[in-house]
């Protein structure tokens, strides 16, 4: 017989006796430098628990779930008690251990209920958290009200609201739907947030990097957006702004090429080598401003702590900003007609590249419209765009970040365009 053929019950009662382990492994770890007596419970009072819960978990078919409640009564009295007499012996109120040993018996009767596998998860997980104890505390030291209130808000933008909004398309054009608008104010709250703590945990320079970078795989116009915030409340970081808005459009014509790519490979081989030239310039330029960018006084970075993360107002206006572009690029479409495909790119462009870039690589993939006139219409669209970010950049960010970031695209986008007509010109 081996131990897979022993009756099921004993299966139970050795899960519980090893979740009793493992969580006291941990407990009597930490209390290993205290005498024999002196701790409320050790790896033996853990073990002995998750036993017991195995064994009451096991008479709940033929008795229900009494013994295992009145197990659990008798337990926590039990730990009540001692928890007393510890608080008055050393003057310490920590309740981990008690809980920890009133969850063993619940998991150890949770395994011998049949739940082994999820028994022992929950296991590992609470003796992760037990031990993470240093660095759990070492973050909530660290943690500053205003970025607790700021983490808590997006909570509710995206947990309590977002679920509840209609996924449908309302108003003109049914151009308006508040599930995907919303979606755009988390989006820009959930950046300047992780902007906000890139700053504080790599510093001014990396962390803008990291969040101009990681912000343009999403959005590149909402990177923007937010770290021309971060320049209007710290001037200081007005230059480190301007390096990650360069790195977030980059990653913008890095997204460009992967979605012609797989729309429609034969205009990523036209326009492609542009995209990629434009968008490896940009990078580039970012990376050396990085190199060469002088590191903010001290106090600048400490500033950042007492700015609040994101506020609402700012992820509103862009999300309002959005509808108002929703209605007008179906409206250009009316007012231009099917021959006003330019007029229409370079709107819409204002404000989103990716289903504008997507809908030319269709229309000419089904043979409506000639590579050229495609090509051209990719040009305008990433010419809007990079106007719209230039300008967001200088009315938010200030004079500063906008001179800033305007020299840098109208560099980076002569040269793409300069490569784009030898292409051209070959033929």
């Amino acid at each position: 017989m081996t131990a897979w053929d022993l009756p099921a019950p004993l299966h139970g009662l050795g899960a519980a006796l090893a979740i009793g382990l493992l969580i006291g492994l941990e407990r009597g770890w930490h209390q290993r430098d205290l005498s024999e007596g002196a701790r409320v419970a050790g790896l033996r009072t853990f073990a002995l628990t998750g036993l017991l819960g195995g064994v009451l978990g096991s008479l709940a078919p033929t008795f229900g779930p009494w013994p295992l409640v009145a197990g659990l009564v008798a337990l926590a009295l039990l730990m009540a008690v001692a928890y007393v007499r510890s608080a008055q012996a050393t003057g310490g109120l920590s309740a981990t251990t008690s809980v920890a040993l009133l969850l063993t018996l619940a998991l150890g009767a949770y395994a011998s209920s049949g739940a082994i596998a999820l028994a022992l998860a929950a296991a590992v997980v609470a003796t992760v958290l037990l031990n993470l104890k240093p660095t759990l505390h070492g973050w909530l030291r660290q943690i500053k009200h205003r970025e607790l209130t700021a983490a808590l808000q997006l909570l509710v933008l995206s947990v309590v609201i977002l679920p509840y909004l209609p996924n449908a398309g309302f108003g003109p054009y049914a151009a308006l739907n508040p599930y995907a608008l919303w979606w755009a104010v988390i989006l820009i709250a959930g950046l300047s947030l992780a902007g906000h703590f890139a700053v504080r945990i790599a510093g001014p320079r990396r962390g803008l990097l990291w969040t101009g970078m990681l912000g343009g795989l999403a959005s590149s116009t909402a990177a923007t957006l937010a770290l021309a915030r971060r320049a209007r409340q710290q001037p200081a970081l007005a230059d480190a702004a301007a390096m990650g808005t360069l790195a977030a459009s980059a990653m913008m014509f890095l997204r460009m090429a992967v979605l012609l790519g797989a729309i429609h490979p034969p205009l990523l081989r036209t326009y492609g080598a542009a995209l990629v030239f434009t968008g490896a310039a940009m990078a580039g330029l970012s990376l050396w401003q990085w190199r060469h960018l002088a590191v903010p006084p001290p106090d600048s970075d400490e500033g950042v702590a007492q700015i609040p993360p994101f506020d609402l107002s700012t992820a509103l206006g862009f999300g309002a900003f959005l509808a108002a572009m929703a209605v007008l690029m179906p409206a250009a479409r009316d007012w231009l007609g099917h021959g006003g495909i330019y007029g229409l790119a370079a709107v819409s462009g204002l404000a989103d590249v990716d289903a504008t870039a997507i809908s030319i690589a269709r229309l000419q993939a089904a043979d409506g419209l000639p590579v050229p006139a495609a090509v051209t219409a990719l040009g305008l669209v990433t010419l809007a765009n990079m106007i719209t970010k230039a300008t967001i950049a200088w009315v938010t960010g200030g004079a500063r970040l906008g001179r800033a970031v305007a020299s840098g695209y109208a560099l980076c986008m002569l040269a793409g365009a300069l490569v784009l007509a030898l292409l051209v010109m070959a033929g």
